[in-house]
Order: structure tokens, then C-alpha cells, then sequence
């Protein structure tokens, strides 16, 4: 007989949710860490991120107001925003390690290492289990030039003490644009060093370029086609050097060149499993090439996107799996969103994937903020770019506005629900908020 039914490896979202439907269902569960409790998200992610994110977009909100009712901005006390990060994220782990053993699941602390298909290493223990599943999760991409032990990480950015005078980004990614946004709010000098020709490839550009004509007005400074090729430290700072010729000096580096897979000692090579950089290969049951083991959340090399929300939907699916369910996993459109000011958000088929194939779709522009500016707070600017298929179905939508993660929420059911015209007319919605106008105007383009 084996010690566990299920063994997680990590225990971030793609791990606990299943965890707990398990233990639920009577499974005995064990998940190991040799971390923070909770995982990259929770802990040093988007949650961190948000905590610190509010008083920077109501700053954007009142900014739009200056000559309507307000007259004076407010100004971001970091080190006291970063006092109030730690009273809300601090507690998280302890707090779930807690409530995951009242709920009758054995917490092990240590770095795991797979025996054999139902066999677990950690330190000088070895459990046995007769499901596994990895939910190692990734971590942030390093460079390999010299003085790159001078370049920090987001984790390291998120528990700053203090705002540097001088930042330089390297990437112009989700990460570094999001970061970059709030740290412009500041008034700080901010340079963004780009490899390739644009920011945030996979949004649509139109949306992108506006934001980034926005930061350039607050003084950020882009640099495209830039390899970074050393940095320096100096008597004042450091020294960013590109393969270009272009030097910067700077207070504090951000490297934010892309993550990779947890995939290392974790006994994968031994038992025939297939990983690389890019993570952990699946089948369509989310297994292994060993069948009781699975993977979930950001270790999957996968197509889709890698959120905290797939990393959710996968740790659901693995759980009903283990319990029964012989389907294979179905992914609904995923929204993505760049928590910048404003926001960028996607869902579904692309505007550019939408121009490529204008047999199958077509797109209309809906300059809401315009439309709705009362109920958008005179965010003028704000604008959605809808897709729709041939039968004139919703299939995706970009969107650029203060509130898109919620918005985008909305339109996420509306396509993955196939949602018509007379179907929305059918629910009544709370008026006069900001998603009721957008989905009235919405009503007027869908087929019914």
C-alpha cells in the first residue's frame, strides 16, 4: 500500500486546488515545497504586484480629472505602499499551510526528487504514492553576459524598499511594462531595452503603440533592436552596454527576458519523461510519458497561455482525472491581461490572426471610453477591437482601458457561452456601470 494516493510536487495553484477537491474526496493528499507556501503568484507575483498596483491606477483615474474637479494629484509613498504589500502578501503562506493541514493534507518541506513512478525523495525521506503530480512552475530567464549578477529578478523588484531615481528594463514583456508603467507614475527616469522590434509581441499593436505613446510622454525612453551586452558597476551606479554601442547608466537593473521551466533534478531523465526549457511534455490527459504522473500550470510545454487562472483550470482538471473523469482536458479562450495604465487585455482569436484571414473573420472597432464617457470616467481613449466569425459569433476581442481585466471577464463568457443578442437582452445588468454600456452596444453588432 502506498503512503499517499497523491503526491504534489509544489504548491501553487496548479497543485493545490486539486489537492484540496481530493482530499475532499477522501484522498490522501501530500504536497511538498521548498519554498513559500502558496507559490510564485500568491507570494511574489501578481499578487504582490496587485497589492502594490491600486494607488498608481486611481492616480491614471484623477489624472483624466484635472480641470473637472480635481486640481492637485497625490504622490506615491512607496516605502509605505511596500509596508502594506507585506501586511497583505506576508501572511498568505503561513496562513495556507495552515489551513491545508486542518483540512487533513501533510505539508513536507523539502526539494523533491521523483525515485520511481511511485516513489518520491525528499532529503533522506521517501514516500510512495500512487499518483504524482508536478506543479514546479517556472522562474525568471537569466542572461549570460557579463556582470549579470547585477540585474534582478521581478521578485527582487516587488520587495524594493525603496524606488530608484534611474531604472533600466530589459524586455519589453508583460513584466517590464507593467512594472515600468507605475514606476513612470513616479516621475522616474525609466529606460526599456528591447531585443527584438516591438513591445508585447502577442497584443495587439495598436493598443501596445498607444500605451507606449503614453509612456513616452511620461518621459519612458525605448530602445529596440537592442542586445544588452554587459553591465557594469560604477562609482554612481551602473553601466547597461548593448551589443549596439548604446551605454545607459542606471540606479538598478530589471531583467525580464522570459521565464523557464523548473524542469532540473526532479528525477525527470530517469523515469523517460520529456522536458525542456520550455517545460514538461503532456498528453492530452495532462500525463507524462509515465501515466500516474501528471503535470500542471506553468512546467507544461503547451500552446496556451501560462496563468495563474490555466494553472487553476488544469489543477481542477487533474483532480477530476485522478477521481474518474476519462475526458480528455478542453480549454475554453483564455483572457490575458497587461496590468499597465491603462490596462491591455486579450481574449480568443487575435486582431492580427483576424487580418490574416478575412475569409473566416472580421473585426469592428468600438470606441467606447467615447461612447460611455461618463461611465468610463472620462477615459476617452478606452477602446475595444471585437472579432467575429462568419455566423457573426464573438470569437475574440483586445481591449485598452483602466478596468480591462474586468471587461474582459465579461467577454470571456460571452464567447466561451456563445452568447447572442437576444441572450443578453434577456439578463438585466446594473445600470449605470461601465460593463452594462459596453454590453448594450455589444447587443447591437451580435447576431440574435
Amino acid at each position: 500500500m502506498y503512503d499517499f494516493d497523491v503526491i504534489m510536487i509544489g504548491s501553487g495553484h496548479a497543485t493545490w486546488h486539486a489537492a484540496v477537491a481530493l482530499q475532499h474526496q477522501g484522498k490522501r493528499v501530500a504536497i511538498v515545497e521548498k519554498d513559500l507556501v502558496g507559490g510564485t503568484c500568491t507570494n511574489y507575483g501578481c499578487d504582490a504586484k496587485i497589492a502594490l498596483d491600486g494607488p498608481f491606477q486611481l492616480i491614471e483615474q484623477l489624472q483624466r480629472f484635472q480641470g473637472s474637479g480635481i486640481s492637485e494629484l497625490p504622490q506615491v509613498d512607496w516605502s509605505a505602499l511596500m509596508q502594506y504589500k507585506h501586511q497583505v502578501i506576508d501572511p498568505l503562506a503561513p496562513t495556507m499551510s495552515n489551513l491545508f493541514q486542518q483540512l487533513g493534507i501533510q505539508m513536507i518541506t523539502g526539494s523533491a526528487k521523483l525515485v520511481d513512478a511511485h516513489t518520491l525523495a525528499v532529503g533522506d525521506h521517501t514516500y510512495t504514492s500512487e499518483y504524482m503530480l508536478l506543479g514546479t512552475g517556472q522562474r525568471p530567464a537569466t542572461l549570460n553576459i557579463p556582470g549579470a549578477e547585477h540585474i534582478h529578478d521581478s521578485r527582487e523588484f516587488l520587495d524594493l524598499p525603496d524606488i530608484p531615481d534611474r531604472l533600466v528594463f530589459i524586455g519589453a514583456g508583460i513584466i517590464a511594462m507593467e512594472f515600468a508603467s507605475m514606476v513612470a507614475t513616479m516621475g522616474k527616469i525609466v529606460e526599456v531595452i528591447e531585443f527584438s522590434d516591438r513591445a508585447l509581441a502577442p497584443f495587439n499593436q495598436t493598443y501596445v503603440k498607444r500605451l507606449q505613446a503614453k509612456m513616452v510622454a511620461q518621459g519612458v525612453e525605448f530602445h529596440f533592436n537592442e542586445a544588452v551586452s554587459s553591465v557594469t558597476k560604477t562609482d554612481s551606479g551602473y553601466l547597461v552596454t548593448t551589443a549596439n554601442g548604446l551605454s545607459i547608466e542606471t540606479d538598478y537593473v530589471l531583467g525580464s527576458t522570459g521565464r523557464v521551466a523548473n524542469v532540473e533534478n526532479l528525477g525527470l531523465e530517469a523515469l523517460g519523461i520529456k522536458a525542456s526549457r520550455r517545460g514538461i511534455v503532456v498528453n492530452d490527459h495532462l500525463q507524462t510519458e509515465v501515466p500516474n504522473i501528471f503535470a500542471s500550470g506553468d512546467v507544461i510545454d503547451k500552446p496556451q497561455a501560462k496563468l495563474t487562472p490555466v494553472a487553476t483550470f488544469e489543477s481542477n482538471y487533474i483532480a477530476g482525472a485522478i477521481l474518474g473523469n476519462p475526458a480528455p482536458i478542453s480549454y475554453p479562450a483564455i483572457p490575458s491581461v497587461v496590468f499597465a495604465m491603462p490596462r491591455l487585455a486579450e481574449i480568443g482569436v487575435s486582431v492580427a490572426e483576424a487580418s490574416e484571414k478575412p475569409d473566416q473573420y472580421h473585426t469592428q472597432v468600438l470606441p467606447f471610453g467615447q461612447q460611455l464617457a461618463f461611465q468610463y470616467k472620462h477615459a476617452l481613449d478606452a477602446e475595444a477591437t471585437l472579432v467575429f466569425d462568419q455566423s457573426g459569433a464573438l470569437v475574440g476581442a483586445s481591449l485598452y482601458a483602466d478596468d480591462s481585466e474586468d471587461l474582459i471577464n465579461v467577454l470571456t463568457m460571452v464567447i466561451n457561452g456563445h452568447y447572442t443578442a437576444t441572450m443578453l437582452q434577456q439578463q438585466i445588468f446594473a445600470f449605470p456601470s461601465a460593463t452594462s454600456g459596453v454590453l448594450d452596444l455589444l447587443a447591437t453588432v451580435l447576431p440574435r
